[in-house]
């Protein structure tokens, strides 16, 4: 089982790995139960989304539709003006139990990682 994230620039958790993690943690899971179980989650809170349902979990965040209203864009390649219709997108906003744990994990790793420096410049060996 690999480690959960180790930078959250370079690794990402996988729904696979959610259920690893999920069938680890409780032994009396099988790891069909535990799939079953993170699908059903996931399908439950896509749902409440779609429905335009908030679904808030305490200490960890909220998931809520946000309304983007139409607006006017332009293609890249001609300039020319392009009218983008309104849409609905999905918005997770972390609670503070979540803010602060995440702050303060960053800050771990970042005072862990040895800084290494470049070489200051004309002082090559190099030419």
């Amino acid at each position: 089982m690999r480690p959960l994230l180790i930078h959250p620039y370079i690794d990402a958790m996988t729904r696979s790995d959610l259920v690893e993690e999920l069938a680890a943690r409780f032994g009396q899971l099988t790891h069909r139960d535990a799939e079953y179980a993170v699908k059903t989650i996931l399908d439950a809170v896509g749902d409440a989304l779609v429905r335009g349902h908030r679904i808030e979990i305490r200490g960890f965040g909220s998931f809520s539709v946000n309304h983007r209203p139409p607006r006017m864009g332009r293609n890249p390649r001609s300039g020319e003006a392009v009218a983008i219709p309104e849409k609905r997108v999905p918005h997770f906003k972390p609670g503070k139990a979540l803010r602060e744990a995440v702050d303060k994990r960053t800050a771990e790793m970042e005072d862990s990682t040895p800084v290494v420096q470049a070489p200051a410049k004309g002082t090559g060996t190099s030419g």
